[in-house]
């Protein structure tokens, strides 16, 4: 058996059918496959026939194009095209897999048109050919049953039944579709689900008047200023510290094993291959980590916001500092940061309890004053202190303030005054990390006192009206005069 290792990846798309019915969203699941190599071989010949999909309407509108006729883009034309070829013409694959391929040629096609219609010139159509293409069937096309999924094959073929890594965490009736892909030579299957979205009593539903403003950083993964006067803080120094202890770790372990490495072109050793697999174990249990503190950053923040009926958040969009070429260590904070799954797992988490997200222009934000509105210097600490109306407050807190007077769209000023929140909540995430409950900058590092250190020698205190037995310290500024210190 070939066993995958399991990952998630939530995706919310908010959706509302009448107005009668509950809102709901789109979740995805994606779970690793369990299969044998005949399973195996299966599964990559789907995905390999998907491609011969996508390849063939390639081929047609190249033809189409060099004959100046128009290219066949829409679903219905291209669905007509797929029927004229005949059953059997992709392997395994049965109409349905087909289609899911020409839907997805035909939305990245019309994305691309409408962004060049937008005016983005580097939007490009869909020309490149691909040699593994993911394959989506909808509900009624599949079956769920627990951990095993019967794949959808073509007429006359022997029924593909695949086993989950785990069970679907949600109810069977729920599901809505399953993707079969490749990741890095693995096989997932990402399942999509609808979740109806959260309902509260009347009077304690959010409110889409009251705002509040998130601010993104490194230290703070979430600083927010709520109404009322309210506001949070997020700690994300264990995971700070986490990023920067597995650095250190890696390098080490790299040191120790230089020399067992084998060269260019040679075959490594068991032991080489013992140390490989101990090594992605590592990465995979640090990934695991620093994902789970995001997530409890994130529900913290969606918590705080339902208790104070917040109903829109505006967060500031820093992904544009990812452009910018900051010198190696700065460099690999950024990526450390890993801005977009904050992005995403906060989204993710408020849409399902009924909050807004907006996106909106952050440039700015930790170096204006919000009583003056004047530019400041931005300070190296945590303390933000204007020159001009001596103002002086928490400079994330400042920024999430800024964050809140901003609308979606719009630009990097605002003349509404902002409110810095007076009541501030602290929170930590990454509480399962090792040792964070023992030090507050760096959990992984033990200090002194945690390794039971005497430190230097010290002298016993006097006795009571006595003279003290320590040693009399010795004086090295004797060219100051009496009395001067």
């Amino acid at each position: 058996m070939i066993f995958v290792v399991l990952v998630v990846l939530g995706v919310v798309v908010p959706r509302r059918r009448d107005s009668a019915a509950p809102r709901v969203v789109h979740r995805t699941a994606r779970v690793a496959l369990r299969v044998t190599p005949g399973q195996r071989r299966r599964c990559f010949g789907l995905l390999r026939s998907a491609g011969d999909v996508w390849a063939c309407v390639l081929e047609v509108n190249a033809w189409r194009r060099h004959r100046r006729d128009a290219p066949l883009v829409g679903y219905q034309e291209l669905c007509r095209e797929l029927s004229a070829s005949g059953p059997g013409t992709f392997g395994e694959l049965n109409s349905t897999g087909a289609r899911s391929v020409l839907r997805r040629f035909s939305d990245a096609w019309f994305a691309a048109a409408k962004r060049r219609k937008d005016g983005d010139g580097s939007a490009r159509f869909p020309r490149r050919r691909r040699g593994l293409v993911p394959v989506r069937w909808y509900h009624g096309t599949f079956a769920l049953d627990g951990a095993r999924v019967r794949i959808p094959t073509a007429r006359g073929t022997v029924p593909l039944w695949v086993r989950l890594a785990r069970d679907v965490p949600y109810p069977v009736e729920q599901v809505r579709s399953v993707t079969l892909l490749c990741e890095g030579g693995r096989l997932f299957l990402d399942i999509t689900v609808e979740v109806p979205v959260a309902t509260y009593p009347a009077g304690e539903e959010p409110d889409p008047a009251r705002v509040a403003g998130v601010d993104l950083g490194i230290i703070h993964p979430y600083a927010v200023a709520g109404p009322d006067g309210a506001g949070l803080l997020v700690s994300g120094r264990a995971i700070r510290a986490e990023h920067r202890m597995h650095l250190a770790d890696t390098k080490a372990r790299c040191r120790a094993v230089a020399r067992r490495a084998p060269k260019p072109g040679q075959k490594g050793s068991r032991r080489w291959r013992q140390y490989r697999r101990r090594a992605r174990l590592v990465e995979g249990r640090h990934r695991r980590r620093v994902r789970q503190a995001q997530h409890e950053a994130a529900r913290q923040v969606v918590s705080w916001a339902v208790r104070q009926r917040v109903g829109v958040l505006r967060v500031g969009d820093p992904r544009g500092v990812l452009d910018l070429d900051a010198g190696r260590r700065h460099n690999l904070r950024l990526r450390q940061w890993q801005i977009g799954r904050l992005l995403q797992v906060l989204t993710d988490k408020a849409v399902l309890a009924g909050i807004t997200v907006h996106l909106v222009d952050e440039r700015g934000t930790s170096s204006t004053c919000p009583d003056c509105q004047r530019r400041v210097p931005k300070p190296r600490g945590r303390t933000l202190t204007c020159p001009h109306c001596h103002f002086t407050g928490h400079r994330d807190l400042v920024a999430a303030a800024t964050i809140a007077t901003r609308t979606p769209g719009g630009g990097p000023t605002t003349s509404t005054p902002a409110r810095v929140p007076g009541v501030v909540t602290h929170r930590r995430a990454g509480r399962h990390l090792p040792g964070a409950g023992q030090s507050r900058r760096d959990p992984r590092r033990p200090s002194r006192a945690a390794r039971g250190s005497v430190g230097p020698r010290r002298p016993a205190p006097p006795p009571s009206g006595g003279e003290s037995l320590a040693r009399k310290a010795r004086i090295h500024n004797t060219h100051r005069t009496d009395g001067e210190r």
